[in-house]
């Protein structure tokens, strides 16, 4: 028996591959199916059976397009209903993988169909659970994801809670949890940056399977500071129940390169919007007009679907040479399918042609602290997490995550310098301006981890209750 935890730090995503006596089984595979066709070739196997968890809110799932390629089933657990053919399985049922075995155990709460996988070894041993969205290291998933649930979040909170002591908590300390998400993804509030565990250990230290927690106070726990899902969530999930086109489709219509008169032509006709995937220091120095910048270096994937608000948004690409295929991939992983081509020859290629680039101006934090005054227009374009626990004492906080919903407070008479805590997301920030006809941007280079270094004033949030204890 073989299981390989095949994770995707971009997505905090993990797919799982099971093999056992010539036959293979997936569960969550990305959208992309070579790399997993590829392995199946390489171990000289027969994939079985492609194994969903749920219908997946922040990526598009590979299952569809996997099974085609090789006529593996698809499988559900119960209650899913999507538009194709899958197997939809009954609580408890098994399926065989060589000699091993998989036991559906049916865990609603993140979702409807939410479904927990416990593997079996040949000796009919329990040895792992692939839990999806069910139960992390450290959490639980989100309770306000479902597809067109007429249920309430604290509905579908306390399906989760019996979920986990129905079916979670009975289970034997040794089997390990292998989870769906690690740290960074919007799935659950407090992911660990581990991505496995014993199930033992998460019993002793996850929150959410204590057993002296109330199912009142597990419901309150669960449903108190859930930030707003991406845009792009509920976009993603419908197409993993109703289907969506090949990706080798989108991969070809992504990778139809224009010499830069024809991009520039092909811009102007469809509307398309041209995005950016180049480091950032490079687009800062010069960049085709009106485009927006998201760096393929940086969490490109889901910044694209939490910005971008039309998931069948035309995009033309600028991208580093050789990096094309894997820019197209990445947006389709999100179900943004309609890329139409890339600038053949790169940014170089625009410049020789003799057309008009654009700049964004940039300063070190050092220049940035000489010319500092209180008067001084500065957004932090980081989380409000990340602002309330320090910042500089003048700043006004403006998630990038939100941009789209508090464009009303940019005063277009003012001049601002932006900063993120590193430098990607204010880069981001201010190129959506700039695309919007607001070019008075500075960017403050390297963020607030090279501000934290100068003498300009900061602020620490104070804990209300702490500060009237003292």
């Amino acid at each position: 028996m073989k299981v390989e935890q095949i994770y995707t730090g971009c997505l905090a995503e993990a797919a799982y591959y099971i093999e056992s006596n010539g036959e293979a089984a997936i569960i969550d595979p990305l959208r992309d199916p070579q790399p997993y066709l590829e392995k199946l070739k390489e171990n000289k196997v027969e994939l079985k059976y492609v194994f969903e968890t749920h219908f997946h809110a922040d990526f598009v799932s590979g299952h569809i397009d996997l099974a085609k390629a090789t006529g593996a089933k698809i499988i559900f657990g119960p209650t899913a209903k999507p538009s194709y053919d899958i197997i939809e399985a009954i609580d408890g049922q098994e399926f065989k993988i060589g000699n091993v075995t998989i036991r559906v155990l049916h865990t609603p709460g993140h979702t409807l169909e939410s479904t927990t996988y416990l593997l079996l070894d040949e000796e009919g041993n329990m040895n792992s659970i692939f839990s999806g969205d069910t139960l992390f290291i450290g959490d639980v998933g989100r309770p306000d994801l479902a597809v067109k649930s007429d249920l309430t979040q604290e509905d579908l909170a306390g399906m989760l809670y019996e979920s986990i002591h129905t079916k979670i908590l009975p289970l034997p300390d040794n089997l390990i949890v292998y989870p769906g998400h690690g740290a960074g993804s919007a799935c659950g509030k407090n992911l660990s940056t581990e991505t496995t565990d014993t199930l033992g250990n998460q019993k002793a230290t996850n929150y959410a399977l204590d057993v002296q927690l109330s199912k009142e106070d597990f419901i309150k726990e669960l449903t108190t500071g859930i930030l707003p899902p991406p845009q792009y969530f509920p976009k993603n999930a419908m197409m993993n129940k109703e289907g969506y086109e090949a990706f080798s489709v989108v991969k070809d219509k992504g990778l139809k390169p224009f010499d830069a008169k024809t991009f520039r032509s092909v811009a102007e006709s469809t509307e398309a919007l041209i995005l950016d995937t180049r480091i950032q220091s490079n687009f800062l120095e010069a960049h085709i007009p009106g485009s927006i910048f998201i760096g393929i270096d940086g969490n490109f994937a889901p910044w694209v679907g939490a910005l971008i608000t039309d998931i069948h948004q035309p995009i033309l690409i600028v991208a580093d040479e050789g990096r094309i295929e894997e820019v197209v991939t990445r947006l389709s992983r999100v179900g943004y399918d309609n890329a139409i081509g890339y600038l053949d020859g790169g940014l170089e290629s625009w410049k020789t042609e003799g057309l008009e680039t654009d700049s964004m101006p940039s300063i070190s934090s050092e220049e940035f602290e000489k010319i500092y005054t209180a008067e001084l227009d500065v957004l932090d374009v980081r989380k409000a997490s990340e602002f309330e626990a320090e910042h500089l004492e003048t700043a006004e906080n403006i998630p990038l995550d939100f941009i789209n919903g508090n464009m009303e407070k940019i005063d277009v008479d003012k001049n601002y310098f932006a900063h993120c805590a590193g430098g990607y997301r204010s880069v981001i920030f201010g190129s959506i301006l700039k695309s919007r006809g607001l070019h008075n941007v500075t960017n403050i280079e390297g963020g607030y981890n090279q501000l934290i270094e100068t003498s300009i004033p900061k602020t620490n949030f104070v804990c209300p209750t702490t500060q009237k204890n003292k």
